[in-house]
């Protein structure tokens, strides 16, 4: 599935998210779909594993359900 948002593209897969950002840098970040969370109302996805830690802030609710239903985690509310 891919998912457009503001700054780029997320490609997801049942296994892995890859995040292409949009720009001069063409910056690209992957991560398995365990080292991920994705928090509501901020719309955020965070990526800390061994060796990995990052984030990026989706631009809806809806990108994150998407994400979520494609991938099978749990948002989380904090």
């Amino acid at each position: 599935m891919i998912i457009t948002f503001s700054q780029g593209k997320i490609i997801a897969t049942q296994h892995e998210v890859v995040i292409r950002i949009d720009g001069c840098c063409r910056i690209m970040m992957q991560a398995q779909v365990d080292e991920l969370t994705l928090i509501g109302g901020a719309n955020v996805i965070t990526a800390v594993g061994s060796g990995l830690n990052w984030s990026v802030k989706l631009d809806t609710d809806e990108q994150l359900q998407q994400l979520a239903t494609e991938i099978g985690i749990a948002i989380t509310h904090h």
